[in-house]
């Protein structure tokens, strides 16, 4: 069967399988190279409904047919990679249909900036945005249920999905939303695929109800599995599947359209900027910090600040600096830290917003206040305008946001390899937990930095690797072994926004036991009896295969 000019027959969009396509297409922001055979780039949801139902008319034919959705190609997991059909929603399905008071209804090819700067007019955003926000689509975030710097005060995606369009395997679309008892019960009447998931899922997680609860991680952010325990509020009779559509990493279905709900931000805010020397009172710091409620609460550490440092050029385009010099004058503070008392080991930046000047710095210079028994350097940001404030704060925003892109365009023989790059424990554990973790990464020698949500206990640790090297594949498989063992011996998780993908997924039993893996499999059947969505992801992953697509280089 030649697939590109079957599927050229069936839809009005375009069809490719050029060379220079298809080596586009092998990679993401992953660790990872896998060949396509086609990529198609629908134009509207009935293309999308042709594709379905072609590969599910020709699954049994060719068991190698699958469909994997990609729309930015920012997926640090690989969860965008196959070896078979790519469908991409960012060329033509990357519009916002309607703004309401509180909500937006939008499709999943659009890009965040490109939905805030429409949310904006109406001063609502969606907050869960990533710290990929100028490059990520808003359909990307729903399948990872991204998280970022507000997500301490605001949740993460999964608390903003309010409604989704998906199409299901039977090539039809259908619209998932919170359905009362009365609700649920006429749609587990359909004789449809759609009654079927809504029959088989309630019983799932009725069924299991103690059990799925209690597999819920204990902490503040989580994309790691389905989350099962989101989609039946028994208290409340509440039924909620696109609860479990968010996170599941495209492998149920091909999403259509998504409805948002909206918050107003905050007016001002300002920096609480932290230099901690070691990691001693980590803890406590954080603790007090925390008791003052700061709207966002991230950090990066000495390694994140010299890279930042050693690429001034793409500090002064990143800044809007003028020159070299406009740009050492913003660093200044921090080069003559580095010359009185040595670069700290982590820089902490708590950021408090508020309707007003006076509540944003009451705020942050109480929480400084109550620092100061640690002897540690602070300083807030603020200036004679908020031009200059602003500006102040956008420096240490910039080191946080840009620190992995700067490692990605200045590798020289090494690349970014995201493999253990989102854990997370309770920020009350990470005293014990860091040095722990140190001991582990201090057995190999790598180049890497760890910036992240010191609030939410979530790090990300990008190491510099060369993938070519016949020592890298174990390494990651090592490190990853005894990273993830360190992680849920304090009861944490393995991903808590960038998601399972290639990398993660084979964890995934680890982290929860047989049980809750096996409802894992089974919710994968229930929406996906064929695997015609994202096969090997989230479920029935082999790490193997995984290590086998490392993006070497020729």
């Amino acid at each position: 069967m030649d697939l590109t000019q079957e599927l050229k027959k069936r839809i009005k969009g375009e069809v490719l399988d050029d060379e220079k396509t298809l080596t586009k297409y092998s990679t993401d922001a992953s660790l990872f190279r896998i060949k396509p055979r086609v990529v198609v780039f629908p134009v509207d949801v009935d293309d999308i409904k042709a594709i379905v139902k072609f590969v599910a008319e020709n699954k049994s034919e060719d068991p190698s047919l699958s469909l994997t959705v990609r729309s930015g190609g920012t997926d640090m997991s690989g969860g965008t990679l196959t070896e078979s059909i790519v469908i991409d929603v960012n060329r033509h399905l990357n519009q916002i249909k309607e703004v309401g008071d509180t909500y937006a209804v939008v499709e999943p090819g659009m890009y965040y900036r490109d939905f805030e700067k429409e949310t904006l007019r109406k001063n609502l955003i969606m907050p869960s945005y990533p710290a990929s926000r100028e490059i990520c689509t808003v359909g990307g975030m729903v399948a990872n249920n991204a998280g970022g710097e507000k997500t301490l005060t605001y949740g993460k995606t999964e608390d903003y999905v309010d409604q989704v369009k998906m199409v299901l395997c039977d090539g039809n679309e259908y619209l998932f939303k919170p359905l009362d008892k009365e609700g649920l019960s006429q749609k587990m009447k359909l004789g449809t695929v759609e009654g079927k998931v809504y029959r088989k899922l309630f019983e799932l997680v009725d069924k299991n109800y103690e059990a799925i609860k209690s597999a819920k991680p204990n902490i503040s952010k989580n994309s790691a599995g389905y989350f099962l325990w989101n989609v039946w509020d028994k208290d409340n009779q509440l039924f909620d599947i696109p609860k479990v559509i968010v996170g599941s990493q495209g492998t149920f279905g091909v999403i259509t359209e998504i409805t948002f709900k909206l918050i107003h931000p905050k007016k001002h805010s300002t920096l609480l900027v932290i230099f901690l020397k070691d990691l001693k009172n980590l803890g406590r710091v954080v603790e007090k910090v925390l008791k003052h409620n700061p709207e966002s609460f991230e950090s990066y550490d000495d390694h994140t600040l010299k890279i930042a440092l050693r690429y001034l050029p793409d500090m002064i385009k990143l800044l809007g600096a003028k020159s070299l010099v406009s740009l050492g004058i913003q660093f200044l503070p921090e080069f003559w830290m580095a010359v009185t008392g040595g670069v700290p080991k982590l820089f902490l930046e708590a950021e408090f917003t508020g309707d007003t000047e006076e509540e944003i710095y009451r705020k942050a210079y109480a929480a400084q206040k109550d620092l100061q028994e640690f002897g540690l350097k602070t300083r807030v940001t603020k200036g004679e305008t908020q031009m200059e404030a602003d500006k102040e704060e956008k420096k240490y925003w910039t080191v946080r946001r840009e620190s992995f892109n700067l490692l990605r365009h200045h590798a020289h023989g090494r690349r970014t390899a995201p493999f253990i790059d989102d854990i997370v424990v309770r920020p009350e554990k990470l005293p014990e937990f860091l040095p722990k973790l140190d001991d582990v990464m201090d057995d190999y020698d790598l180049i890497y930095t760890i910036a992240g949500h010191v609030g939410n206990g979530n790090f990300h640790i990008i190491p510099l690797m060369k993938l070519n090297d016949p020592k890298t594949g174990k390494i990651i498989s090592e490190l990853s072994y005894k990273v993830y063992d360190l992680v849920i011996e304090f009861g944490g998780s393995i991903t808590g926004e960038h998601n399972d993908g290639l990398i993660r997924s084979p964890f995934l039993k680890q982290m929860y036991g047989d049980k809750i893996y096996g409802f894992f499999e089974e919710t994968k059947r229930i929406f996906d009896p064929d695997n015609i969505f994202n096969p090997g992801k989230k479920v029935n992953s082999d790490f193997s295969y995984a290590l086998a697509h490392l993006a070497i280089e020729s």
